[in-house]
């Protein structure tokens, strides 16, 4: 499953068990599975972080109760993978991740947001977390929901490999602070990284441990621990905690379990398989403006 048709085709591919292995794949996990619930985590500033980045999720799943929002969805399991794996008893509701910038201003990948008709179906759900590791129903207040005003600036080339999206929201998010990110220059090889976001449409997990592989024009290449739903994910320099970019491609995310019958992580040694690549978020030239 590539990341690329992510955005629309996320939440149908998870249905069927075949989906998840394809040739070109979406992510996979390096060494140890560094993924945390918020909860879990204990370095204060990435938690702090994690406030700024949202979850895009369909209209369709939210539901307004006594003043709260409901999001509802299947869990990993339900849609297939193995009961053994971690998170498989959360829900995974999430399309794409996403990150804010500016009070009304949240990047993610060009896959996750193709056209106005994306943007007026999806809602960005900030706080979409839980508070222990095999929770089921999430609730988020109304005030941490925000809709798609207008695609400012976007880009998806084939060629390059570019691949990023810049919104206005509906209104100035007031009660968390936009993420700092890099307006110059570029990463290092072999600086630490740390990404948060939505892996498989699970409520947001933290995953640091990782480190630049290599570089190229338009991206560069890490051991993330990421899944289908992390395109739009902030990925940070835990040096400086800017934002350096958006995580948007790489290796297979799930495998087969032949004896199980279900569908199991991939797993490769940290310095094995494509790697997964990070769009820098200085192409951007929409975010120069922004200090």
């Amino acid at each position: 499953m590539n990341k690329f048709v992510c955005a629309s085709l996320f939440i149908s591919l998870l249905i069927s068990q075949a989906s998840f292995a394809t040739t070109t794949g979406i992510d996979v996990i390096y060494g140890e599975d560094n993924r945390k619930d918020v909860f879990e985590s204990t370095d204060s500033a990435l938690v702090e972080l994690s406030k700024s980045t949202a979850a895009m999720i369909s209209s369709e799943r939210l539901k307004s109760i006594n003043g709260d929002v409901v999001i509802s969805a299947q869990t990993l399991e339900s849609r297939g993978i193995c009961a053994k794996e971690r998170f498989s008893k959360q829900i995974s509701a999430a399309n794409c991740s996403g990150f804010l910038v500016a009070p009304n201003i949240l990047v993610t990948a060009g896959h996750c947001i193709k056209s106005e008709y994306d943007c007026a179906t999806y809602k960005w759900v900030f706080d979409f977390k839980v508070d222990h590791s095999d929770q089921g129903e999430v609730q988020v207040p109304k005030t941490s929901i925000y809709s798609c005003k207008k695609i400012i600036s976007r880009s998806l080339d084939q060629m390059s490999k570019d691949d990023y999206a810049v919104i206005e929201l509906d209104k100035k998010v007031l009660d968390r602070r936009p993420l700092a990110f890099r307006k110059s220059g570029k990463i290092s090889k072999g600086t630490p990284l740390a990404v948060i976001g939505h892996p498989t449409g699970l409520p947001t997990k933290i995953a640091d441990g990782a480190k630049v592989r290599s570089l190229s024009t338009k991206f560069f290449v890490a051991n993330l621990d990421t899944y289908g739903g992390n395109s739009g994910s902030a990925v940070f320099n835990t040096q400086t905690s800017e934002v350096e970019g958006i995580l948007v491609r790489g290796e297979n995310d799930y495998v087969p379990d032949s004896q199980l019958g279900c569908q199991v992580s991939n797993v490769c040694a940290n310095e094995s398989c494509r790697g997964e690549d990070v769009t820098f978020i200085t192409n951007i030239d929409a975010l120069r403006k922004i200090r």
